[in-house]
């Protein structure tokens, strides 16, 4: 097998730790650097589970990552930070793959938006993948297979983990104030809104909510359809379109968030619909750390690359 060099700028984070636990483990990736200002000097192995080896976190800036030449650079940057470092690897190394986890360039068409199981076929050979949010992934594999039904907007209400909510002190992630609680945020315009509503070409509704568990996030779809239909005819074209996909499963019942946490793949399911067959309720859930993030980017790191598009994942 080939082997490619790949290194991670934001390692610290949640999603930076999973990223290298997957690259660990492919037999065609050499990971040859791990960025973090915080870690610096520090040893991957005394923070990471299971890691073999010697190397050390590096506080590095755009041009020091420019300057070691990897073959591929996953930027797992909040979102805003990732342009000085995309421009430093253009200018070193123009045929450098990047995957960007950040939102910064998921709206740029020059970017391929990596959503394998809806977008691998758009794929042209692009070196600069923008992946998709967790939440986004959730939302469009509930609405894509009811696009041709709609008769408007579909309302999602999501559920996340504090996990979703990075590194970075803040109410979100503040395990005390989520203590016994529910808090709802950016309820209209939220980035994930925008995004789900640009690359399924409708517009979708969002209400974002962050709970007390750490990982894993849950999106329940409410879709008006401008025809009666039958849930067993929901239940197929779910089915049908993800057949194939074996990070995507597809139930009867309605997935649970506490069984998603640490699995690579996505549930949607709980097709439910209303007496008069014109509202649907459509339930997904993924960790979004994983199918979120980090599994997504290994799916768009393998297919760039020249991989098996599920090398080094583990089937759940």
């Amino acid at each position: 097998m080939i082997s490619k060099s790949i290194g991670i700028v934001g390692a610290r984070g949640h999603t930076g730790a999973e990223l290298i636990r997957l690259v660990q483990a492919h037999p065609g990736l050499e990971l040859a650097f791990v960025s973090s200002r915080e870690l610096a000097g520090e040893r991957v192995a005394d923070h990471i589970d299971g890691f073999a080896g010697d190397l050390r976190y590096e506080s590095l800036d755009a041009e020091g990552v420019a300057a070691k030449g990897a073959d591929a650079v996953v930027l797992a940057l909040p979102n805003g930070k990732a342009a000085p470092y995309v421009e430093a690897l253009d200018a070193a190394k123009p045929d450098t793959v990047i995957v960007d986890l950040s939102a910064d360039y998921r709206f740029n068409e020059a970017w391929y938006y990596g959503l394998p199981e809806l977008t691998r076929g758009l794929w042209r050979g692009q070196k600069k993948v923008s992946n998709p949010g967790c939440y986004a992934t959730a939302i469009q594999l509930s609405v894509e297979p009811l696009k041709d039904l709609l008769a408007a907007p579909p309302v999602s209400f999501g559920v996340s983990g504090y996990s979703g909510a990075g590194t970075t002190p803040s109410d979100k992630n503040d395990p005390e104030k989520l203590r016994d609680n529910l808090i709802p945020y950016t309820l209209t315009g939220h980035t994930h809104e925008r995004e789900a509503s640009r690359h399924l070409g409708v517009p979708v509704e969002f209400l974002p909510h962050v709970a007390p568990h750490f990982r894993g996030l849950t999106v329940t779809t409410n879709i008006y359809v401008a025809r009666p239909v039958k849930v067993e005819d929901i239940a197929a074209r779910f089915r049908q379109r993800y057949a194939s996909e074996p990070l995507v499963k597809v139930l009867d019942e309605a997935p649970w968030v506490s069984r998603i946490a640490h699995k690579h793949h996505a549930e949607v399911g709980g097709f439910t619909v209303s007496n008069d067959g014109k509202r649907v309720v459509v339930v997904a859930t993924l960790d979004n750390l994983l199918k979120g993030a980090a599994t997504q980017a290994m799916q768009n790191l393998n297919q760039v690359l020249g991989f098996d598009e599920f090398t080094a994942i583990p089937k759940d």
